[in-house]
């Protein structure tokens, strides 16, 4: 079985599964680092979003990526309760949303620190611009590969599937997140606003920011030539010609 994710990541649970259950993981990950950096031609245009990021960057203003992917439903109770938190907490922030629901106003009311993309976006060429310094996402594994790899921490809210397993690796296991508490699956906007200011400024958030850094950094170099996921191809390769 082949893995999107890396070996520094997961050594202790990849080597568990490939001596006690089996059939043998291989690592291959991450995915995404492996693919190439486009090329901006002549044409090129630089999103709106992304000029928004240059000027918060430019201003000093550190910034929370909302986006909880394409697959689930939110509500529009929780909707307008991730409206209300984002406003409370007064942090920057960036919102990806798929569906036109916002409150009248609320664009107006944050346009000084926030925004909200209502389009398709690179999400890795957002987590890995300078001024993003968090991430809060439902944890789909590539979400949490491009974070890692962007060296964002993670505000974890899982909602169904793998996610809640993968917040658990997140900040139990890999330290560089923390988590959104909510009552059966339902966030309020006080806690959300709460675990936003904490991930952003406060003690925990900065534990988490530089644990990030560290994994980060072995996300990159896992990469490089002759590591990990190489080693690993190269075997997995030699123990297909085997058969």
């Amino acid at each position: 079985m082949v893995f999107n994710t890396f070996y520094e990541l997961e050594s202790f649970f990849n080597d568990f599964w490939n001596s006690k259950i089996g059939p043998r993981a291989w690592c291959l990950g991450p995915l995404s680092m492996a693919e190439p950096q486009k090329i901006k031609t002549a044409n090129y245009q630089t999103p709106w979003w992304i000029s928004w990021l240059d000027q918060m960057r430019e201003a000093g203003k550190p910034v929370l990526y909302v986006a909880f992917g394409t697959q689930v439903e939110i509500s529009q109770a929780q909707f307008r309760e991730i409206q209300i938190g984002l406003e409370k907490s007064r942090v920057n922030f960036l919102w990806l949303v798929r569906k036109n629901e916002l409150d009248e106003g609320f664009e107006e009311r944050v346009k000084s620190r926030g925004t909200v993309v209502k389009e398709w976006v690179d999400q890795r060429e957002i987590l890995e611009h300078e001024t993003i310094r968090g991430f809060l996402c439902h944890c789909g594994w590539s979400s949490v590969m491009e974070s890692i790899c962007g060296k964002v921490p993670i505000l974890a809210w899982p909602m169904t599937w793998d996610q809640p397993l993968n917040a658990r690796m997140v900040v139990d296991v890999a330290g560089v997140g923390l988590r959104v508490k909510g009552c059966n699956g339902f966030v309020e906007s006080k806690a959300l606003a709460k675990a936003a200011k904490e991930l952003m400024e406060g003690s925990a958030g900065k534990e988490v920011r530089k644990k990030a850094e560290e994994v980060g950094d072995a996300a990159v170099k896992a990469v490089e030539e002759g590591g990990s996921p190489w080693k690993a191809l190269d075997q997995l390769i030699n123990e297909l010609n085997s058969f």
